[in-house]
């Protein structure tokens, strides 16, 4: 019954309400909701070539494996990495739904440009989780796998799903309520365009499990970004509905902004944006204001790279500015994306017949 091979792909997602800091770090429980555009696979460089921002996944349970296993990019993982333990509780948990106790053959591969300044852990989750609900005939709703990719990555559980999604962050000690629902399916704003520049490959010097635990226990204005949170989502929703991308594109940045200063206000502070990104936050205003209305807003995730969300028409006069900054290094963009999908047995990793991945 699970010798099947399956193989699902993802794409990431950029946070537009952002989620930092959580009340539950066992179960990934953030301390409030946020909201995010699934990005699509297609994407583009300025004046340069397309390629696919995607995470391909294949997955088989066989009663001949006699233990886990998962590659990356054609590298086989430690089973004691953090980052490979919480991809494997995941899995547990999904497998202990299904009743079984046959072991995993996971080969993932990331087609991402290198230092492409999005995380590949929300796709990469996301497609993991798609393909084990499959390859398990587990009958889930893409809530329910939301729940498990969660325990992964936090962000992961927006991706398992397109268009605008938010992840509520839910009440109950268990999680069982902290899921991912689709506000709208990613035909519904399609003219919405994510304009990212890479300011700094660097890996950064704090990693954001680290920074959200230090920023909850010693932010003064961490409190208050909790409190004014909910209020800002209201005001969000509202401007998603009448598709108003003047007060859309204020409120990300809005957002952004306060979630950098909770970050500045931790002790000892931590400080993910460089000068280049802060060059980025000015040409953003000047060109909103030579327009007279938000033609584009930025958001920053914990690092220095920005992502400027505009729409179709407007790409070019963003590309344009930040082609006038200093230190960007690169420059692509790409559209609103479905979410997850499974692929032929042709586009699998695992070489047919076998237990071994592909080359």
């Amino acid at each position: 019954m699970h010798e099947k091979v399956i193989t699902a792909e993802g794409t990431p997602n950029i946070a537009l309400i952002k989620y930092w800091g959580k009340r539950d770090s066992g179960l990934i429980l953030p301390m409030n909701s946020s909201i995010s555009l699934t990005l699509g696979k297609e994407s583009k460089m300025i004046a340069g070539k397309t390629f696919e921002l995607r995470t391909k996944t294949s997955v088989v349970f066989s009663k001949y494996l006699k233990e886990d296993a998962i590659y990356v990019n054609g590298k086989r993982l430690d089973l004691k990495d953090t980052d490979t333990i919480e991809r494997f509780r995941a899995i547990d948990m999904m497998r202990e739904r299904a009743g079984i106790r046959e072991r995993a053959l996971v080969v993932s591969e990331n087609s991402f440009p290198t230092a492409s300044g999005l995380a590949s852990s929300a796709s990469g989750m996301a497609a993991l989780v798609y393909a084990v609900a499959y390859a398990l005939d587990l009958g889930l709703t893409r809530s329910d796998m939301s729940r498990y990719a969660r325990i992964g990555s936090g962000s992961a559980c927006r991706s398992v799903m397109g268009g605008i999604v938010m992840w509520n962050k839910g009440t109950r000690e268990d999680g069982v309520d902290s899921v991912a629902e689709q506000l709208y399916p990613e035909t519904y704003w399609p003219e919405l365009r994510d304009v990212v520049s890479i300011t700094s490959p660097k890996a950064k010097k704090v990693p954001s499990r680290a920074g959200m635990a230090r920023t909850v226990a010693t932010s003064s204005l961490y409190k208050q970004r909790v409190k004014d949170v909910d209020g800002r989502i209201d005001a969000f929703l509202d401007s998603l509905r009448r598709k108003d991308f003047h007060e859309f594109a204020r409120i990300i940045m809005e957002d952004s902004n306060s979630m950098h200063a909770t970050m500045l206000d931790t002790y000892p502070p931590i400080m993910y944006m460089n000068d280049i990104s802060r060059e980025v936050i000015y040409a953003v205003h000047e060109l909103n204001k030579k327009n007279g209305e938000n033609v584009c807003g930025y958001t920053f995730d914990a690092g220095p790279n920005p992502q400027i969300i505009t729409l179709r028409e407007q790409v070019e006069e963003v590309a344009e500015t930040l082609k006038n900054i200093r230190g960007i290094k690169s420059i692509f963009y790409t559209g609103v994306g479905g979410g997850p999908r499974l692929l032929d047995m042709k586009d699998s990793l695992i070489e047919e017949g076998s237990l071994l991945p592909k080359g």
